[in-house]
């Protein structure tokens, strides 16, 4: 990789565009000169434009579905009620994750934490791939940032002052805390101890999304966020490098966006349903935490009114955000927006790269709106919207319909962790909330719920997709749950990214079963989650699936039982 490829990767002043080339290298020629690509795999590769081409062609030149979305991070006796124990304490089973390997692909881990070393403070993570850190040293597979190895580790591990050996470590702590509920020590002293202790850990600490992505999607600067290529290239390095050790590989993301159109399609649900039906490789990965969040509105317009108004409630001191409106078609969709003040933009029609920039006399707001009549990737309607200093109070959108179908809509707010908690739509629906990449068909989605209560984590995206496939698949605990923090610290952890680390944790124990001990070589994700969603325990007074459980609550002990030999 030429230095300047790679500096393009990590520039501020170049866009990533995701392209579905499809081993095609001829469809990512044609840009002008200072223009590149990298090659993620076999089908999609990135093109290198530079940022204000980006700005000023996104809607004209370029497609949706090439525009990168931003991600984030969905959180805010667990062991005895998913039937793990049980399983350990049978002899024949005994599964701690021995020969397996866990990935994670999140905030880091600070390594030096107690819940990760061997009994002779040597490190149980194989590798940690930094994106962040610049190195001379790339390839194909590690297109930028820096490998640190188990051997690095111990040496750093042996020193007085660790940090300046290997530098990589957890500021935020949330990808510490996954690693440590999947694959922690047990801690006696503690009273701590993670779900496949055995296990080898693998770990990928996401660089930031680039500012240009921040600054189209008017997502808070201070926002932990991430961008779907760096994501893909952590798939594509964790599966390698499982291969590499000859261990099967369970991979958590608990990371996602509402961004798209909630139906499992996209170039991050690609890659992760290609590595995840691979022999050998489980995907696990978060429901998201918006159920609860008044990010959606479903609507459907009677064709003898011919209209429908939603009504947005904008809260205080909000700097700005993104929404998207999809509508279906053969219909055509087009807006007329009226501000808090009363001040109407009247009707703006529906025609091929229709863009308004609307800057409201009244409040010092402007509203930029681009339509997308037919995106390529899905063949819906987009109605994207920006606010800029919106103004506070109740924003009137009335989304106008034209054909002869069933003229129903859905628009989505950012994930929570973008907005504002009192920006929301008034007539909220909490279903099809489950973020991506959790709507993507192949991998395991996991929403949370409360252990100790029997309940339904309050906050929990619902199902199903967008094009009524089921997600979640089941639930896991996910509330209160005891888990590791900084500096050797322990505290409680709530949201459906708990319940996906527990969830890597059993994946990682089948993939002991079926690969390690050899009684279902082939195991991938599809296998995984059958052989789950068989043994999930469901309430008799409640028919599944359903929007909010998927296929039951996770309860590894019937797994075992519905496939056990008499």
């Amino acid at each position: 990789m030429s230095d300047g490829q790679q500096n393009r990767l990590t520039s501020n002043d170049y866009a990533d565009l995701i392209v579905r080339y499809n081993n095609d290298l001829n469809l990512l020629t044609g840009y002008d000169p200072n223009e590149s690509y990298t090659i993620i795999n076999s089908t999609y590769a990135l093109v290198h434009v530079p940022v204000n081409v980006f700005k000023n062609e996104i809607f004209n030149r370029f497609t949706w579905f090439s525009t990168q979305k931003c991600y984030g991070l969905l959180d805010s006796s667990s062991l005895e009620a998913s039937g793990i124990l049980k399983i350990q304490n049978v002899p024949s089973l005994a599964l701690r994750g021995s020969g397996t390997l866990v990935g994670f692909i999140d905030t880091g881990i600070e390594y030096t934490n107690q819940v990760f070393l061997n009994a002779d403070n040597t490190t149980r993570i194989v590798s940690i791939w930094d994106q962040n850190i610049e190195s001379n040293s790339t390839s194909e597979d590690v297109p930028f940032g820096t490998v640190y190895t188990r051997e690095q580790i111990n040496k750093a591990l042996a020193s007085d002052k660790p940090l300046e050996i290997v530098p990589s470590t957890d500021e935020n702590g949330h990808g510490t805390m996954l690693a440590g509920i999947t694959a922690g020590n047990r801690i006696e002293k503690d009273d701590f101890y993670g779900i496949v202790p055995e296990a080898e850990i693998a770990v990928v600490k996401l660089k930031p999304a680039k500012d240009y992505l921040k600054e189209f999607y008017l997502i808070p600067k201070d926002a932990v966020c991430y961008q779907a290529s760096d994501i893909m290239f952590a798939v594509k390095y964790l599966t390698k490098l499982a291969q590499i050790q000859n261990k099967p590989i369970a991979i958590c993301i608990a990371i996602g966006t509402s961004s798209g159109l909630h139906d499992g399609e996209g170039a991050l649900s690609d890659v992760l349903s290609y590595y995840g039906d691979s022999p050998g490789t489980v995907v696990v990965t978060a429901a998201g935490n918006e159920g609860n969040a008044g990010s959606h509105y479903y609507g459907t317009i009677d064709r003898n009114v011919g209209s429908e108004n939603v009504e947005l409630k904008v809260g205080k001191n909000v700097s700005g955000f993104s929404m998207e409106l999809w509508g279906y078609i053969p219909n055509l969709y087009s807006v007329e927006i009226t501000s808090p003040s009363g001040e109407t933009i009247s009707r703006i029609p529906a025609r091929i790269n229709e863009k308004r920039e609307i800057n409201f006399l009244f409040e010092n707001t402007t509203l930029l709106i681009n339509y997308v009549l037919f995106e390529v990737s899905t063949g819906k309607q987009l109605i994207f919207f920006r606010f800029v200093n919106p103004v506070e109070g109740i924003w009137k959108i009335r989304v106008y319909g034209s054909g002869n179908k069933i003229m129903y809509y859905n628009i989505w707010l950012p994930i929570r962790t973008f907005i504002s908690s009192d920006t929301q739509f008034l007539n909220s629906n909490p279903d099809t909330t489950i973020t991506s990449p959790g709507n993507a068909l192949i991998p395991i989605t996991v929403t949370a719920y409360n252990h100790q209560t029997g309940s339904i984590y309050i906050d929990a995206s619902r199902g199903f997709t967008e094009l009524n496939l089921v997600k979640p698949d089941f639930a896991a605990p996910g509330v209160n749950i005891y888990s590791p923090g900084l500096k050797n610290t322990y505290q409680y952890s709530t949201g459906t990214s708990v319940a996906a680390a527990h969830t890597t944790g059993v994946a990682a124990m089948l993939l002991e079963w079926g690969i390690v001990k050899n009684n279902l070589p082939t195991m991938s994700s599809p296998e995984a989650k059958n052989l789950l969603i068989r043994g999930a325990k469901r309430d008799p007074t409640i028919s599944y699936p359903n929007k909010q459980w998927g296929y039951g609550i996770l309860d590894l002990f019937s797994t075992y039982l519905s496939f056990r030999v008499e």
